[in-house]
């Protein structure tokens, strides 16, 4: 059993920050700059599973998470972003209000430098998830190695897997690990420790001392069984706490069997599917929710009911463990509706789920067929009424933007859902590098040159969905979840009002002004939104997007999102 390590101060009376205490290894989650930031979903997942390998190995791993910070502040907008301003130019203090102002999320980077430096780590691990975010884990690599000349820096996670000539030729990293973490990084440090060739490390790549690059094939844990419990004791818990209680983060298998064109998991990519039992997974809760309450559970796998029969299995032992008090359940990755039946769904109410997060994709066929994903409409309705029949609610996740997508099929999407019991949401789409979209984005010309680009935020692509057309679908889809809202609260809509000639008295109770505002919308088809300072701001949006949605909307009868 791995026992947690802790450091005093000198004095023998503090505790160290976790992140900062004397270790053999650091691994450091940066931090990232964006419009917005889903804390609930950053939890290093990654990191504290490589981090217990490298434990059970014997060596001292401290994680600094430079992501668990409840503070964000204004950063810069890239030039490369730059683009983006005058589409983000507004801020809206609105019920329908997106982002607007640019900021970093998490520590400095000098601070991070800093904690770097007193761990006395001989070797740093830097994970890269996101290619958008590749500014901002390279630019803690030249602070980290500004601090801490001596140790050797390792970039890991699916930018470097994807681009290790990229990465390796920033000066501040050393290697980059391609695959899975859990493979190369201990082999890596043995290596470093024993003075060994590196040349064997599973999935390295790295410059020789003769000038030529060494970059190996990406490297799979095979066996996932094999992998101890996470090393939950290296997280910073407080910040994660939610419904209550901690927050764990489970990935009960890798990678995807299907093929989805706009996925960097599938089968397509290399990426091995692999499933852990469930044998494994609880001895991973029990281990977390030893001494603690868990007040959510969110399963971060591509596709956690792809065995209906293995996930029957799981949901009955959390059920056996927590018993009548079980925390939240979540997939927030999406669940395929066609893996689920009304018992299931039953069963999975027992153990804890109150919403489904339902991948639909698109409901028009032509655009499912280009997504390379099975059409899914029908199953996607039969969830929804055993949903409904069960008293959960459900979230319906739709992509719009995407490379030759129509924007009215979009809002053909948006019209569809608006007509049943659930809410909205849509995704922008953004290119991942190993999709089947991104190589046709690159073979096009469609791709944008910078990573920073291939972000939703960025509104990647500018062809067929143009970028003021995937911020009109964006905020229609608010709009189309504040309609339900009002539908549950109200059980109507305000009817469509002519936009006042004088300047209008916006109703201080922020439900109310959300009515008024699309009172106006339902009759001109303007989207409006609250300014800073009081004033009403009139968003850019496409004007034949918002007409077709309100032809649409004359058509259906909008349902709320909640039973009644």
């Amino acid at each position: 059993m791995r026992r947690a390590l802790t450091a005093t101060s000198p004095e023998g009376k503090h505790s160290l920050a976790k992140g900062s205490e004397p270790c053999d290894i650091l691994l450091i989650q940066p931090p990232i700059q964006d419009f917005y930031l889903t804390a609930k979903r950053t939890l290093p997942y990654g990191l504290i599973t490589i981090a217990a390998v490298l434990q059970d190995k014997g060596y001292r791993v401290a994680i600094l998470d430079g992501l668990a910070r409840g503070k964000s502040r204004p950063a810069p907008l890239p030039p490369e972003l730059g683009y983006l301003e005058a589409l983000y130019a507004s801020a809206d203090l609105s019920p329908f209000g997106l982002f607007h102002q640019y900021r970093h999320y998490g520590y400095a980077l000098t601070t991070i430098a800093e904690k770097a430096s007193r761990s006395g780590a001989f070797l740093i691990g830097i994970a890269s998830l996101f290619s958008a975010y590749e500014d901002m884990a390279l630019e803690c690599a030249r602070s980290v190695k500004s601090m801490c000349p001596d140790a050797r820096i390792v970039l890991g996670g699916h930018h470097p897997t994807q681009f290790p000539d990229r990465v390796l030729d920033h000066p501040a990293v050393d290697f980059v690990l391609r695959g899975d973490g859990e493979a190369g990084l201990p082999v890596l440090a043995d290596r470093l420790r024993e003075k060994g060739p590196l040349a064997s490390v599973p999935g390295i790549a790295y410059d020789r001392k003769n000038g030529e690059r060494c970059i190996r094939a990406p490297a799979y844990v095979d066996y996932l069984d094999q992998l101890p419990t996470p090393a939950t004791e290296l997280v910073k818990t407080r910040y994660y706490r939610r419904m209550g209680g901690d927050t764990l983060v489970i990935a009960a298998s890798r990678g995807c069997p299907m093929h989805c064109s706009y996925c960097c998991m599938g089968a397509h990519t290399g990426i091995p599917y692999r499933r852990r039992s469930v044998n494994h997974v609880m001895q991973e809760i029990r281990h977390a929710a030893r001494g603690r309450h868990i007040g959510l559970i969110d399963f971060e796998d591509e596709n956690l009911s792809m065995d209906r029969g293995w996930f029957e299995r799981l949901l009955t032992e959390i059920i056996l463990f927590f018993g009548d008090r079980p925390p939240e359940l979540r997939a927030m990755n999406g669940i395929y509706p066609p893996t689920l039946n009304r018992n299931l769904i039953a069963r999975m109410r027992k153990a804890g789920f109150r919403e489904l997060n339902l991948s639909l994709g698109s409901c028009d066929k032509d655009q499912t067929r280009r997504f390379r994903r099975p059409y899914v409409r029908d199953a996607f309705d039969r969830v929804l009424a055993w949903a409904e029949e069960l008293d959960l609610s459900a979230v319906g996740y739709i992509i719009a933007g995407a490379p030759d997508q129509d924007p009215h099929s979009s809002i053909r999407d948006l019209l569809f859902l608006a007509s049943r019991r659930v809410l909205v949401g849509l995704s922008i789409y953004y290119p991942a590098p190993a999709s089947w979209d991104f190589a046709y984005c690159h073979k096009t010309g469609m791709l944008p040159s910078s990573p920073l680009c291939w972000r939703s935020t960025a509104l990647s692509l500018d062809r067929m969905t143009r970028c003021n057309a995937s911020l009109t679908l964006l905020r229609l889809s608010r709009l189309l979840n504040f309609m339900k809202q009002c539908m549950d609260k109200d059980g109507f809509l305000p009817p469509p009002e002519p936009f006042p000639n004088h300047k209008p008295v916006i109703a201080p109770n922020r439900h109310e002004m959300g009515r008024q505002l699309l009172g106006w919308f339902l009759e001109d088809g303007i989207i409006r939104g609250l300014g800073q300072h009081g004033e009403i701001v009139n968003h850019i949006t496409d004007n034949q997007l918002t007409q077709s949605f309100l032809e649409g909307l004359r058509e259906i009868s909008i349902r709320g999102a909640r039973s009644r």
